[in-house]
């Protein structure tokens, strides 16, 4: 492990990882055997999605009665959540672990904390996140947005996964609340996986990874030339309205994912 004001490595075998948490506690690279997988810039790499995922509508949410509003970072809604945009603090970093955290603060109205961990090994990335409240109850989501680069220098990636259903999607790119059949890509879409996420990417002759998780959500994302995005998250865009899961002082919100890949 090295580190320094700006970023945090870690390494096992031939498989190096940099955390800026700096710049949103996001992965900046992952490399194995020397081939960067995720798309390079201050907005990319793999962030964290916390404490919500994907656009919340109008940027307005409720908790029992209270109104809530949140500042509109892709008018007309608010997206992916203040962790990207937070300095976070090194909790720990070993060679091949480290975990960070950040206090919830402005404008998200509710005090607490959020922790991320990063476990390395040579063929797998283990990432957790976990929201605690310092005082009431408040409804939160956590995931991670990955930009995994589209070709990485022979056919371009696949995608493989066989979701349960689709979110439909609205004009305004929120789910409308029905449940369809999967369509074909490109996708901004949320779909279903009851038995747990399950992708598995393939640059046919280079590498194959899969990304699982315990949380039966994901939103794939492909209409960039560069990059394809898979987000295991622990609820569908606009959750805080629609599906609100409760971080209480007895019980944190934590979500799990992992990114495993193989030679090919």
């Amino acid at each position: 492990m090295t580190s320094s004001e700006q970023s945090v490595r870690l390494a096992a075998g031939d498989v190096e990882l940099t955390v800026r948490p700096d710049n949103g506690c996001r992965i900046e690279s992952l490399r194995i055997d020397g081939t960067e997988l995720l798309r390079q810039g201050e907005k990319y790499g793999c962030f964290p999605m916390v404490p919500w995922c994907g656009r919340t509508a109008n940027g307005r949410f409720l908790n029992g009665a209270s109104v809530h509003r949140l500042p509109l970072n892709s008018p007309p809604h608010a997206i992916h959540g203040t962790g990207r945009d937070t300095a976070w603090r090194i909790a720990v970093a070993d060679k091949s672990e480290a975990a960070f955290t950040y206090e919830l603060a402005e404008p998200w109205p509710y005090p607490g904390r959020v922790t991320q961990t990063f476990r390395l090994t040579e063929d797998a990335l283990t990432l957790q996140l976990g929201v605690e409240t310092y005082g009431d109850s408040f409804p939160a989501q956590a995931g991670w947005h990955p930009w995994f680069r589209r070709n990485l220098g022979g056919e371009d990636v696949t995608l493989d996964f066989a979701p349960a259903w689709q979110e439909e999607r609205g004009a305004d790119h929120l789910p409308t609340g029905r449940r369809i059949e999967p369509t074909p890509g490109p996708w901004d879409d949320c779909f279903g996986m009851p038995d747990g996420v399950d992708v598995t990417l393939t640059w046919p002759g280079r590498l194959e990874l899969k990304v699982t998780s315990r949380e039966q959500w994901v939103v794939l994302y492909d209409e960039q030339e560069e990059a394809v995005c898979v987000e295991p998250q622990s609820g569908p865009p606009n959750g805080l309205n629609t599906t609100p899961r409760l971080v209480t002082p007895i019980e944190p919100l934590e979500i799990a994912a992992t990114f495993a890949w193989r030679r090919l």
